[in-house]
């Protein structure tokens, strides 16, 4: 279970929806430094701290390609990289190294949602609520096995650069 516990994208914790600053183009949020510092809370657990410093760029073809090392309390680094291109209005798809399958993300009243799945049956949403200014995010990850929730995350993401 240790792999579930940060995929965090970018990350969230759930603002209201009258904070939620829209972004004209949400892909090029990611281009460039980015930092996500978040809490994890697995259950039966204690929580950890994780953050990830990310690298992004919008290739020929319009797709972001992220790359970030994530550094979870206590563990190792590892890369985490991210594939994703606009696929209609409001709505974004692409992969993750983590992720079984496709990552599906939704623009829904002016945030954002992401969707996976992963190894262990494994069910992730993640909400990214964007903050005035367009620089930051709050971030709110939940993940369930089997329809209950086995771990949570809340954090901040911010441009560096």
């Amino acid at each position: 279970m240790n792999r579930l516990y940060f995929a965090i994208l970018p990350l969230a914790l759930m603002a209201s929806q009258a904070t939620a600053a829209p972004l004209t183009d949400p892909l090029r949020f990611w281009v460039g430094r980015t930092e996500t510092v978040s809490t994890i809370k697995v259950m039966m657990k204690k929580a950890f701290k994780t953050r990830s410093t990310g690298r992004g760029e919008i290739k020929p073809d319009g797709t972001l390609e992220l790359v970030q090392r994530v550094e979870d309390e206590g563990q190792a680094p590892r890369e985490r990289r991210w594939r994703i291109r606009k696929a209609g209005p409001n709505r974004f798809v692409g992969t993750m190294n983590e992720a079984k399958g496709p990552v599906v993300i939704e623009e829904v009243g002016g945030r954002y949602r992401f969707r996976f799945k992963m190894d262990g049956n494994l069910s992730v949403e993640q909400w990214i609520t964007p903050q005035p200014g367009g620089k930051s995010g709050r971030s709110l990850l939940t993940i369930k096995k089997l329809g209950l929730t086995v771990a949570k995350s809340e954090g901040t993401i911010r441009k560096l650069d």
